[in-house]
Formats: C-alpha cells, sequence, structure tokens
C-alpha cells in the first residue's frame, strides 16, 4: 500500500512544454504514470509524448471530467504562485512543486491556501513522491530505467530534503533486500509544503508500513517537529535517521546546500538534532550504509 498517490492518480504537469517538464513527462510516463493533461499558456491543441496540452488548468480539468488528483509544477519561480493557486483554485488535491528559488512569502501563501482547501503541496524545490512499482510524481529516480533498479516495492517508508539522497537512501534499502512503501522528498528549502511531522500520519495509518528511514540536514525545526510528534502520539514505527553535515556545528550562520539549511542557533545544529530525535526514540545512523541493519535491529526488538 502506497501513501499519498496510487497507480491509479490521476495528474497533469503545469509548464509542461518547458525543457525539464518534457523530460519529467517521459520519465514518469515511462515508469507507468496517467499523466492526462499538461499546460502551458498559449500552446493549447499541442501535445508532449502524446499527452495532451491545454491552456488553463481549468482546461485541463473540465477535459477530464473533474478527475485530475494531482499536479507537477514546473514552471520559473516568478510564476510558481500563481501555478499552485491555479491548481487549488480548480480542485487539485496534490501538487508537487519542483521549482527551485521560489520566495519565501509566495510559499508561505501557497502552503497556507492548501491548508484551507484542504490539499497538500509537496515541495517547492523537490524531485516528488514514488510509490515503487505502482507510480511516480516527480523526477525523483531520473530515467525508468534507472529508477527500478534504486526503488523496489516493500514496507519501508522514505523522507528526505534531498531528491538525490532519496534515491541513495532507497538504493541502499533495496540492495540490502529492504523495498519500500512510498519515498517522499520533502524539499530543502526553510518553507515547504509537507514536514516530516505531517507525513508522519500517513504512513502510521499505512499497514504495510513497517518502519522509515529519513536523510536530513542542518537547519531549521523539522527534527524537533518530528521528535515531539513521534513522543506525543507514540508512533508504532521504528525510525532511522542519517543526519548530514556534522562539521558544521561550529559555523553559525553557514549553509550547506540547500536554502533551508542554514544554522542560526543551537537548536539548528546537526548534534541537537540527534539529540532530540534519540531522545523520541528515533535511532540515527553515523553512514547511509547503516541503515538497513538499524532497521533490522529496530524491527527485530519490536517483534520481541
Amino acid at each position: 500500500m502506497s501513501i499519498l498517490l496510487t497507480r491509479d492518480t490521476r495528474f497533469i504537469i503545469q509548464g509542461i512544454t518547458g525543457r525539464e517538464a518534457i523530460n519529467l513527462t517521459r520519465e514518469n510516463l515511462d515508469y507507468g504514470a496517467r499523466i492526462v493533461g499538461g499546460v502551458t499558456p498559449g500552446r493549447a491543441g499541442r501535445d508532449v509524448y502524446g499527452v495532451p496540452v491545454y491552456d488553463c488548468v481549468r482546461d485541463a480539468v473540465a477535459a477530464n471530467g473533474g478527475e485530475i488528483e494531482g499536479s507537477i509544477v514546473s514552471v520559473p519561480p516568478k510564476f510558481t504562485q500563481d501555478a499552485i493557486i491555479e491548481a487549488l483554485e480548480n480542485g487539485i488535491k496534490l501538487i508537487v512543486v519542483v521549482t527551485e528559488n521560489v520566495p519565501r512569502k509566495q510559499v508561505a501563501v501557497a502552503v497556507e491556501l492548501a491548508e484551507l482547501r484542504g490539499a497538500r503541496i509537496i515541495g517547492p524545490n523537490r524531485l516528488g513522491i514514488i510509490s515503487p512499482d505502482e507510480c511516480k510524481m516527480g523526477g525523483v529516480g531520473g530515467p525508468a530505467a534507472n529508477t527500478r533498479q534504486a526503488y523496489k516495492n516493500g514496507n519501508i517508508g522514505v523522507m528526505s530534503r534531498s531528491g538525490g539522497m532519496t534515491t541513495e537512501i532507497a538504493s541502499t534499502l533495496t540492495a540490502a533486500g529492504l523495498g519500500q512503501s512510498t519515498c517522499v522528498s520533502i524539499g530543502g528549502d526553510a518553507i515547504v509544503g509537507t514536514t516530516y511531522a505531517e507525513l508522519m500520519p500517513f504512513f502510521e495509518n499505512d499497514p504495510e508500513t513497517e518502519a522509515i528511514a529519513i536523510y536530513s540536514e542542518p537547519g531549521g525545526r523539522m527534527e524537533a517537529e518530528l521528535a515531539e510528534w513521534v513522543q506525543e502520539h507514540e508512533s508504532r514505527l521504528p525510525i532511522v535517521a542519517f543526519m548530514a553535515g556534522r562539521f558544521m556545528d561550529e559555523m553559525k550562520g553557514m549553509r550547506f546546500g540547500h536554502a533551508g539549511t542554514i544554522v542560526e542557533g543551537k537548536e539548528d545544529t546537526t548534534a541537537e538534532k540527534i539529540k532530540r530525535m534519540e531522545e523520541a526514540g528515533i535511532s540515527v545512523a553515523e553512514r547511509i550504509e547503516e541503515i538497513p541493519d538499524l532497521i533490522r535491529q529496530r524491527l527485530a526488538r519490536k517483534k520481541r
């Protein structure tokens, strides 16, 4: 069983005629995704790999009888907020935003509107979501052949602030014989549509997810919120995390890769994040390759 999307999820791509979006279209179609339309103003009547292009989301939704569950937003940063709002106002409930460098204020407005509309945003600055052997929505895993090699269906959920490390963790799990239920690249910006803690109820309610692997980075409060959620809800799921950027602990104000990895104080440091997670019962691996063994150990203890 997967969370957020299934093999039957029907979605569109906003900005479909852009170079990156054309690649996303091919990769997702090759993996079996149901892309039912694309949107680029002024390009109606064209198609991208057989996917019809519409001038606006309203037309795409109407052409599909109102049955569109999701959208990938791949438009320039200055148009991203408008694209998200257009999707939300036309009833789309799952939006994956791959665009980078979207202003924080605009992201905050879009996230608040999504909450009001009962919708969910993944990203921005994200590669997307995949339920192995069922569906992927976004660029996670790259070309379909590479995706099938790295991701295998199974019982481990994956959450990651890095798109590339989502695949790295999944590949490590797959090599160790541990398949994945759903893997979500949540985004590395300071403000994202969905955090670790906000994804936990979905995994918690999925009977086929037995444990979770996490890739995290310095900066922000997502790990603290996750630790609080795990303790408050007495989560049934063993969680193993890897924290990058240990070298940054004494480098106040330094950014590590993503826009959200700015260490502004003690609470943002790797050491403090590791401490909070371990206090909540989350195991923290020192190396990525340790994750499968730690998950097996946690699962074995749970069965005793």
